[in-house]
């Protein structure tokens, strides 16, 4: 097992992570931070032990493809040490905060990877941990690395992204700073074998660059940060990242691999309970490879399996969400007021009473302006301004925010009606 130093070396933060509990109305809250978003079933079955015994039973899928635990009562210490005991720590206590790297959930086994982003992805995890100065960085800073995976979630955004593109046969990485793959243009590139070195001197250019309150890429300015790399970069061009394959993250589509399958499935609202979570590993054990890969739709997918349909039964009767026909798998929300003291409506109960209106759009409702469970825009907006009472919001590129205000102080039974009243394409830019 990985020595980790005490939890008081941590610094104050108001993000959780594994070694620092955060408080919230319905207790305290673990982050674990998965590798590439991959977990083990013996480690999946040592969240749900931990949710079970010392927590509330929730366990939250989260937009950065890591699990959460909430509602954890006083036995904080006894939680933290099973989780340590399983692995699912950092190398070292400062370095929880900055493991903020997301790939794609099919890295390594997506029919049009360029590259597997996987061993890459190790070697920035290791020093992002292992190099001191990058600790200064914010719980919130992250990094992306795409492959050029036909499923990634691309609108995302993160302070330094990188992803491949092929250029006179050589495979380079563009990467851009504080935005996204699949809305924002790169702003230079490098040799693939150069991705490393480049990560490593983006963020010590920040660091370099950064005052105390700058602590998010978007706080600098572009052309000063690339003048003070110690990489030299080449241009982007050629650079289009394709879009990414229309819900891949539901159902089960083929691998690059020969007779083998992934499986994809949505926690409903982001959420599962210690049940769902051991029999997707049981599933994992029994038809995959042993290994789940959590997804920035907040859901799980099993790879290397040879019987999808099977497995997907099963996930089914499990509780998750294997359609998108299934109106809740359309929609997210954040915790709402049942567990955050700053949500004005219980976002969860109203999106499932939503669900069952038949809305068939893609919508996220927000108990506060934060915003805290959508990483991007979504299509459709609610935020809320009473219990059961929200603003509707249709996402505009022209405005900023959620986009263009249509309704205010709408209940859900009036948000449904008017839904279903209009097509998804009016919706959807």
């Amino acid at each position: 097992m990985k020595q980790t130093p005490a939890v008081n070396t941590l610094r104050p933060s108001a993000c959780p992570g594994l070694l620092r509990i955060v408080q919230a109305l319905d207790g305290g809250i673990c982050r674990i931070k998965l590798a590439g978003g991959s977990i083990t079933a013996a480690q999946a079955h040592a969240v749900a032990d931990a949710a079970q015994a010392y927590a509330g039973g929730v366990i939250e899928a989260t937009n950065r493809a890591n699990l959460q635990i909430r509602g954890i009562g006083n036995e904080e210490g006894a939680l933290i040490a099973l989780l340590l005991a399983a692995d699912l720590g950092p190398s070292n206590a400062a370095g929880d905060d900055v493991r903020n790297l997301m790939l794609s959930p099919s890295a390594g086994i997506d029919p049009q990877m360029l590259f597997d982003t996987r061993p890459l992805a190790e070697q920035i995890l290791t020093t992002l941990q292992g190099h001191p100065r990058f600790h200064e960085l914010s719980a919130k800073f992250a990094v992306q690395l795409d492959g050029g995976e036909d499923l990634a979630m691309l609108e995302h955004h993160h302070d330094l992204w990188l992803s491949a593109f092929v250029r006179n046969g050589q495979t380079l990485l563009a990467f851009g700073l504080a935005g996204c793959p699949g809305l924002d243009a790169p702003v230079a590139a490098v040799p693939l074998e150069q991705g490393h070195a480049l990560v490593v001197a983006v963020l010590e250019a920040f660091l370099d660059l950064a005052t105390p309150e700058q602590t998010r890429m978007r706080h600098l300015a572009v052309d000063k940060l690339l003048s003070r790399l110690s990489v030299p970069v080449l241009t982007a061009d050629g650079f289009k990242r394709p879009a990414s394959g229309a819900l891949l993250h539901l159902g089960s589509y083929p691998q690059v691999q020969k007779n083998q399958f992934y499986v994809a499935a949505l926690a409903p609202l982001g959420r599962l309970d210690a049940t769902m979570l051991k029999g997707a590993a049981q599933l994992a054990s029994d038809y995959g490879d042993g290994t789940l890969r959590f997804t920035p739709w907040q859901g799980v997918l099993l790879p290397y399996v040879e019987k999808p349909h099977a497995v997907t039964e099963r996930l089914m009767q499990l509780g998750f969400l294997c359609s998108i026909d299934q109106p809740l798998a359309r929609m997210t929300a954040c915790t709402g007021s049942s567990g955050c003291g700053k949500a004005l409506a219980d976002t969860k109960a109203d999106a499932v009473q939503l669900a069952a209106l038949q809305v068939a759009h893609d919508v996220h409702l927000s108990g506060c302006p934060r915003s805290c469970a959508a990483a991007h825009t979504a299509p459709v907006t609610l935020l809320a301004v009473s219990p059961g009472h929200y603003d509707l919001y249709f996402r505009d590129a022209a405005q900023p925010g959620f986009g263009r205000l249509h309704a205010h102080a709408l209940s859900i039974e009036a948000t449904g009606a008017l839904l279903r009243a209009r097509p998804r394409s009016n919706t959807d830019d």
